[in-house]
């Protein structure tokens, strides 16, 4: 058979392929709906696991390799999912950047419950309101959120997911008012410091607020003919607002880390990460001795913070990102080794890595 005729049957596995998806997404979107009237969760880890074992068990059959038939398994699932719709709790108003990252984390079809502080997107999750919760954790250009990393410390909830959002900042006002007219502006304080040269140009009076999207809403719903505000250009779509000018931000590198909460982490896939809060005793190396038991298994650490305990004045809590699921062989193994270094220590949770 010639390299021509091979590669048309190539081309007809792929569409079968393609459609048998196609079908599959459908019936897992009746799934969805069928849950939703019953009242039960859309997400099913339990479910999720049997199907995975079954998976492997055709492979098996089939003589083709199991890990990498699971893995394509596990974006499927991961797409169905998504067209089953889910809801997920985030902090501000409608258009916050939180709310964005919440959609193109878990797709269009998902229900997205705006809230009013962070505290309240832990309660939901934590009472089973809803199924996820979506935070800020770190800005690539501001820093890590203080509040967000002290709840996880106090929550049972687990980080289940992470997303890497763009975040291009609009200054925003009502139609009809002109950028020579605006003598006050209104946002978060993390998207005003992230603005600064352009408010400085502007020579305007910085207002504060909790939520950008929220800071929209209020000079929308005040009527504010000389004011302006700093949010997304969905924002702006959501309460009919103008864009005076887009892609304010002084630094175009400008990503926001968001954590997905649950109360249950997620099964390994291969590319995880795994975040860990600790504290070490009061002894001289004991931080580098912590730390070595990673470097001798090779495993690569991608962020470590400190934080102050709120316990006792200058002692602190260290956050820790690494490569690796926790339960892979060697994450068990360097978390069991761990012990003699620490006071105590918290897995906050084992997640697909953001791409």
């Amino acid at each position: 058979m010639s390299l021509e005729e091979l590669r048309k049957k190539i081309d007809a596995i792929d569409a079968e392929i393609v459609e048998l998806i196609g079908r599959r997404m459908g019936v897992a979107q009746e799934i969805g709906a069928e849950k939703r009237a019953q009242g039960k969760r859309v997400n099913d880890q339990a479910r999720e696991k049997r199907v995975l074992g079954h998976i492997r068990n055709l492979a098996r059959s089939e003589k083709v390799n199991q890990e990498v038939v699971e893995g394509i398994y596990q974006q499927i699932i991961k797409v169905c999912r998504r067209t089953q719709g889910t809801e997920v709790a985030f902090p501000g108003e409608a258009g916050a950047y939180s709310e964005e990252a919440a959609l193109q984390f878990f797709g269009p079809l998902a229900t997205t419950r705006p809230c009013d502080s962070l505290d309240e997107v832990f309660r939901l999750v934590a009472r089973d309101e809803v199924e996820f919760g979506i935070i800020p954790v770190e800005n690539s250009l501001e820093g890590s959120i203080s509040q967000s990393y002290d709840l996880l410390l106090d929550s049972s909830l687990k980080v289940c997911g992470e997303l890497e959002l763009r975040v291009v900042h609009c200054l925003i006002a009502n139609p009809g008012t002109r950028l020579d007219a605006i003598k006050r502006v209104y946002s978060h304080p993390q998207a005003l410091g992230q603005c600064r040269t352009f408010l400085k140009h502007l020579d305007c009076e910085l207002i504060p607020t909790h939520d950008t999207a929220g800071s929209v809403k209020l000079i929308k719903e005040k009527g504010l003919a000389e004011d302006g505000a700093i949010g997304s250009m969905r924002a702006a779509e959501i309460y009919g607002m103008k864009v005076i000018a887009r892609e304010i931000e002084d630094n175009p590198h400008n990503f926001t880390r968001f954590f997905v909460l649950s109360r249950d982490d997620s099964p390994p896939t291969g590319n995880d990460k795994t975040s860990i809060v600790f504290s070490v005793k009061d002894r001289p190396r004991v931080l580098y001795e912590f730390l070595r038991e990673f470097a001798e298994r090779g495993i690569n650490l991608t962020k470590i913070e400190s934080r102050p305990t709120r316990h006792k004045p200058w002692e602190y809590n260290f956050y820790l990102d690494f490569e690796g699921h926790r339960e892979d062989d060697i994450v068990r193994e360097v978390l069991g080794s761990l012990e003699p270094y620490s006071v105590f220590l918290k897995v906050l949770g084992s997640y697909p890595r953001a791409k």
